[in-house]
């Protein structure tokens, strides 16, 4: 696929590869690397400066995340960072801490065999500091990262918050994605963006 202003969708080859060996495409990774693609894209800061992001993510929702990103874009929707994984050693808290974007990262989930949906390039996180996780676990809270309790209360006004109506949730959900913030009862997951379970039993049927 060419280069469209600034945004370009590839093959993970073998410089790439050697980059996220052993980092978010593990050792035990069971996801082909064939199903995955890297994304180089545009995204503005909060003062309006271009900035050169790069991502890796499922082959199957690759265009839809070209698309949506530059719309981002050309709306001059804020994003602090977009950068793989690998160069926080694949370490979810410190990539959030540090506000970064980013899509694969191969885990299963915790005490099953069943990949989770970061870990098949099918979720989507943006600007992670200011949009944390949040669930209480026998009496207590869960906050990832952990500095991000101030931006809990949603009904402050800070930069990078994401909310049901702006342009970053409607863009997600046009495409198909569920949004972490209302999508479950038990906890919030405000930079979250994924493929509902139903698409990715389809996408994935021996994912159990």
């Amino acid at each position: 696929m060419s280069d469209v202003e600034g945004f370009k969708m590839s093959k993970i080859d073998d410089k790439l590869f050697a980059r996220i060996k052993g980092k978010t495409f593990k050792d035990d990774c069971t996801l082909p690397v064939e199903d995955l693609r890297y994304l180089n894209l545009l995204h503005k800061d909060l003062n309006g400066n271009t900035l050169k992001g790069e991502m890796i993510c499922n082959v199957h929702i690759a265009k839809d995340l070209i698309k949506i990103f530059q719309k981002l874009y050309s709306s001059n929707y804020p994003i602090e960072k977009i950068r793989l994984m690998d160069e926080y050693d694949a370490d979810d808290e410190t990539a959030m801490r540090d506000n970064n974007s980013s899509c694969f990262n191969f885990r299963f989930v915790s005490h099953t065999t069943r990949v989770s949906k970061h870990g098949l390039g099918l979720a989507v996180d943006i600007n992670t500091l200011y949009n944390p996780y949040h669930k209480i676990v026998d009496g207590k809270e869960i906050i990832e990262p952990a500095t991000g309790k101030d931006y809990l209360d949603r009904k402050k006004t800070f930069p990078y918050k994401i909310e049901e109506n702006d342009l970053c949730c409607r863009l997600f959900k046009e495409h198909g994605f569920n949004w972490g913030g209302n999508c479950w009862e038990d906890r919030q997951d405000y930079q979250h963006f994924e493929l509902p379970d139903q698409k990715v039993a389809e996408l994935y049927p021996d994912n159990k």
